[in-house]
């Protein structure tokens, strides 16, 4: 599932002439299409400028029942600052309960493999030399979840001119993050779909 962040009275960032809102909206159909092309199934929160809220959000992905749920967003990196990932996780502890849990969290039964996700996630993103950081926050629809599941924010480059900067990044930068996840996410649902595996994705005896 991907979740294009923010949407209607809820702009997000500005990203030069952009708003993050728009751009992530074109990041998810981006995401989207190289997905469908490697034969996966794809459900999205959005696909217009809507609001929605945390709480539908989760309730979509949970739904689902989805393998994976990528939580997309975009900022402007510092004035030094290159382009650059950044990958974050719900701060909430491991919980082995996978029964009824509160819907504020959720996502505890299944941090353990929302972490593995990241893993790949960030070995893909490395391997198309593309710089990541990694870090562990509340995060609101990712609390709620019941699926492995990570926000996804890319940090774009400064521009002297405000105007070029939704169409500088979208030449090489963005279309390189999205194939890295797109393949990054072929090769999880593959570890996904191997045998002798519990619902919450532990080996099984």
């Amino acid at each position: 599932m991907l979740d294009a962040a923010h949407g209607g009275d809820d702009p997000g960032a500005k990203l030069g002439a952009q708003a993050e809102k728009d751009f992530a909206l074109a990041l998810a159909g981006r995401l989207r299409s190289l997905l469908v092309a490697r034969g996966m199934d794809v459900v999205v929160t959005r696909e217009a400028d809507v609001d929605l809220d945390a709480d539908h959000r989760a309730e979509i992905a949970n739904h689902a029942a989805a393998a994976a749920c990528l939580s997309l967003h975009a900022t402007l990196a510092g004035a030094n600052g290159g382009p650059s990932v950044h990958l974050f996780l719900s701060s909430l502890p491991a919980t082995k309960d996978v029964g009824l849990l509160p819907w504020r969290t959720a996502q505890s039964a299944w941090i353990e493999r929302s972490i593995a996700l990241a893993g790949v996630l960030n070995a893909a993103l490395n391997a198309a030399g593309i710089p990541v950081a990694l870090g562990r926050t509340p995060l609101a629809p990712l609390d709620s979840m019941t699926c492995p599941a990570a926000a996804v924010e890319l940090a774009l480059p400064p521009f002297a001119d405000a105007h070029q900067a939704s169409e500088a990044a979208n030449a090489e930068f963005v279309p390189k993050v999205a194939d890295a996840l797109a393949a990054a996410l072929v090769e999880w649902r593959s570890s996904e779909s191997l045998p002798g595996r519990n619902q919450a994705g532990e080996p099984q005896p």
